[in-house]
């Protein structure tokens, strides 16, 4: 997770990258934009079904005054 200057982002989500392929997904479990292969992307998606109410604390530090916060991963 990351704060991009000018430009306003509303919705709480991670993005997610494997071999050049990048997922854009929201902490409700909504996909946002692009697609991983199916079993890194099912892997994203778990992630993020368990860490919900983190990555929500993690948007709002973020958003509020620029802290991060890092999440732990998913153990494979």
């Amino acid at each position: 997770m990351f704060k991009e200057n000018n430009s306003p982002h509303h919705k709480p989500h991670i993005h997610a990258v494997f071999s050049g392929d990048k997922l854009s997904i929201a902490s409700d479990g909504e996909i946002l934009a692009g697609m991983l292969p199916r079993k890194q992307q099912k892997y994203v998606e778990a992630w993020v079904a368990l860490r919900e109410d983190e990555i929500n604390a993690a948007w709002i530090a973020l958003n509020d005054s620029s802290e991060v916060i890092k999440i732990k991963g998913l153990e494979t």
